[in-house]
Parts: structure tokens; C-alpha cells; sequence
């Protein structure tokens, strides 16, 4: 399978897949990053589909048509979805129905959304941890494939919390798609209905 990532930061969860010798063919990401710097750095071929716009004039699915048609180009067959910063619409699901991951720092489905480590502190749980699930059009809601669970510390702000998490979310992810390349994991699942809903965008 050829394993493409999609990516908007700095790159570490990229970082882990091609430290534990993922075969990572592709990095995309949606604006310049340090993440597309790492790639070059392991010879990855790393391609910005660039955002034309961050406000309301912003057209989802006519973006989400240009990166699939990249993915399409280059064969790709799983997607890793590693911190991108942006929502994609129906028709990369239509194309890579149930071939989407993602990961996401709290134990679905509790806490979706972009403030799951902020708000899981704010609830006064004990335990949280991250999940690795297929990414769905509907944010967060895609079946589960794999959690971990981190303590959360009396002294824990958001990012010492947020910092534990990574760490067991970089060895978890890492080994979730080794399982589904290996096929050891199955990621099929039928597409989403394109009423369903985006959740909260950016």
C-alpha cells in the first residue's frame, strides 16, 4: 500500500512513522509547515496543495477535489492524517472510503473537537489518552481502531497533559498503520452519506 500524510505543522507524529521505518511515500500539507522540511530532509516527496482562503469564501469540496486528485495521481491507497489543519469534504471520502486515518488526543468518544486536551481538564477527568479512528466527514465520529490512556497528573496544565498524550499517540498511530499495512488491521467501512455532518471547520 502506498502511505501518503497529510500534514500542517511541524511534523512529529511524521517524524515517528519514518523513525519506525513506515513507508511513507507522500507528505501533503494545506499551507508551508515545518513538516514538508522534514520530508525533504528523508527524501519524501512533500507537496503544499495550498488554502486559497481561511475566511467564509473558502470552497471545501472544490479543495478537497484538488488534494484527492494529487493522492489519485501518485497511487496513493492508505491516508495518515497527521495535525491537518483542515476539514476535507465528501469527495475524498467518496474516493478513500474507510482508507482515511486519524488521530486525535482524548478517548473518544468523549471530547471531540479541537479542544479535547482544554476540555477534558476542565471536566476533572482522572484518565484521558488518544484515539487512532477512520476519518469520517463527520469530525471525530469514525469508527475506533486503537486508544491509549494517559493519567492525568493533579499539576497538569493543557500542555504538560498535551505533551504525554503525544507520546503515547506517536507510538500508538505508528503501530495502528503498521497493523492495517501488514493487514493485520481492517480499515473498510462503507462511505459516509453526504448529508452527514462537518462538525466544526477550519
Amino acid at each position: 500500500m502506498s502511505l501518503a500524510v497529510l500534514v500542517s505543522g511541524t511534523g512529529s507524529i511524521l517524524d515517528a512513522m519514518v523513525a519506525a521505518g513506515l513507508p511513507v511515500a507522500l507528505v501533503v500539507s494545506d499551507r508551508p509547515c515545518p513538516a514538508i522540511g522534514l520530508a525533504a530532509d528523508h527524501d519524501i516527496e512533500a507537496v503544499v496543495v495550498r488554502r486559497d482562503s481561511f475566511g467564509d469564501d473558502f470552497d471545501r469540496d472544490a479543495y478537497t477535489v484538488r488534494l484527492t486528485d494529487l493522492l489519485v495521481d501518485r497511487g496513493v491507497s492508505l491516508v495518515a492524517m497527521a495535525g491537518f489543519g483542515t476539514i476535507l469534504g465528501q469527495p475524498v471520502y467518496d474516493r478513500f472510503a474507510g482508507q482515511i486515518l486519524n488521530t486525535h488526543p482524548a478517548l473518544l468518544p468523549a471530547f471531540p473537537g479541537w479542544h479535547a486536551v482544554r476540555d477534558a481538564l476542565a471536566h476533572g477527568v482522572t484518565v484521558t489518552g488518544c484515539t487512532v479512528h477512520l476519518a469520517t466527514l463527520e469530525v471525530d465520529a469514525g469508527p475506533i481502531l486503537a486508544q491509549g490512556t494517559v493519567e492525568v497528573r493533579p499539576d497538569d496544565d493543557e500542555a504538560s497533559l498535551h505533551e504525554r498524550i503525544k507520546a503515547v499517540e506517536r507510538r500508538l498511530y505508528v503501530d495502528t498503520i503498521r497493523s492495517v499495512l501488514v493487514g493485520e488491521a481492517s480499515v473498510a467501512a462503507p462511505p459516509v452519506p453526504a448529508g452527514a455532518s462537518e462538525g466544526a471547520s477550519t
